[in-house]
């Protein structure tokens, strides 16, 4: 959303500083709306905490430029699903225009993600595989668990997670 809109995307910290701050706030705003109509999930693409994977500096420095901290912001998500970047071999593409890293450059990006959540007590990690197919129904599979049991006794699910 914010380097398809315009924002740029420059290699010269400053400029990467401003666009990760300005990604951890769209993303909160992104975050409230869609629980403005308090749903049972809100799904998202990223979180907050994937900011530090970035961020061109050490991670305490991340959290003062965004005024919070990391336990406030792992505190927001019930669970994350990490659904790893696949390698080359596992077909990374850039099919994405804003995809504009290499399948390596991507590799490392994922594991500095990985890293920055690592301490949330429900994290699920998705390692990818040759056949997205069988990513996605793992990953269904997973949400399905998560759903409240409302939801997944309306969906004829008889064991939710939580």
């Amino acid at each position: 959303m914010v380097f398809g809109g315009g924002f740029p995307r420059e290699d010269h910290v400053e400029c990467q500083r401003a666009a990760q701050r300005a990604i951890f706030h769209v993303q909160r705003e992104l975050e409230a709306a869609g629980d403005a109509h308090a749903p049972a999930i809100v799904l998202c693409d990223r979180g907050t905490v994937d900011g530090l994977a970035y961020w061109p500096a050490e991670g305490d420095d991340f959290w003062n430029a965004t005024g919070t901290t990391i336990e406030a912001e792992l505190g927001r998500y019930e669970a994350v699903l990490h659904l790893r970047t696949p390698s080359a071999e596992q077909g990374y593409n850039h099919q994405n225009p804003l995809r504009t890293e290499s399948a390596l450059t991507a590799g490392e990006i994922d594991t500095r993600i990985l890293e920055a959540w690592q301490r949330h007590p429900r994290r699920h990690i998705i390692e990818s595989t040759g056949d997205f197919m069988e990513k996605a129904t793992t990953t269904l599979n997973l949400l399905r668990q998560e759903l409240p049991t409302c939801c997944a006794a309306h969906l004829g699910i008889t064991t939710p997670g939580r």
